[in-house]
């Protein structure tokens, strides 16, 4: 199966599937942060959409941070896997814990990538919520369950790879899920990207600069 060389190439690909959205004054494409931007940013672009961040920040298992347990999103959502909480055996305290360094961490970005601007309104609108691609989709639930207390008009996942259950499992939560590569066995999002490098915070700022 193909890798993408980088998400600038992934967000064009992306783009290209959504073009039923294209040139419509009522879509606005929100990028998780920090990988979900410079795909966001291509599919905005050739979207002719506004860009923006929706900040959301996963919970990861304590020793074993890259395993995600469940996240949390701007706007206060928190959504928990409870099967690993429980496989695990994850204590409340620990969850709070961990709730609490991220919310710190989610409330630094939303400052350092909007400053004292506020969050853009998606009432009404078309939201297409972008990110490099899904493991477990935690981080992907709790956005879409942040959007959704918004009211926007319709909610549309978009991402250039996905592990193919997960994307079964949001499409009931969603009115469209788009995820171009959903291989079997998934691994892990950087597998299916050529350069998966870090994004930088600054990255993220000169990209929603424009």
């Amino acid at each position: 199966m193909r890798r993408f060389r980088n998400r600038a190439e992934a967000g064009r690909a992306l783009a290209a599937e959504l073009g039923a959205y294209a040139g419509r004054d009522d879509v606005l494409v929100l990028g998780l942060p920090r990988g979900g931007v410079p795909v966001a940013a291509q599919v905005a672009l050739a979207l002719g959409a506004p860009l923006d961040v929706f900040l959301v920040r996963k919970l990861g298992v304590p020793g074993r941070e890259e395993l995600a347990f469940g996240a949390i999103a701007s706007g206060g959502a928190r959504v928990l896997n409870r099967d690993v909480v429980a496989t695990l055996g994850i204590d409340p305290e620990t969850v709070e814990k961990v709730v609490a360094r991220e919310r710190a961490e989610l409330e630094r970005r939303a400052a350092a990538y909007r400053g004292t601007a506020e969050p853009p309104d998606v009432g009404g609108r078309v939201v297409i919520l972008v990110d490099d691609g899904l493991a477990t989709g935690a981080s992907m639930r709790a956005a879409v369950e942040a959007v959704r207390e918004l009211g926007p008009s319709r909610v549309v996942v978009a991402v250039p790879a996905a592990a193919p259950q997960t994307c079964e499992e949001l499409a009931p939560a969603v009115d469209e899920v788009v995820c171009l590569l959903t291989p079997e066995p998934f691994f892990a999002v950087g597998m299916w990207y050529q350069d998966f490098s870090e994004t930088t915070d600054d990255e993220v700022r000169a990209l929603l600069d424009g």
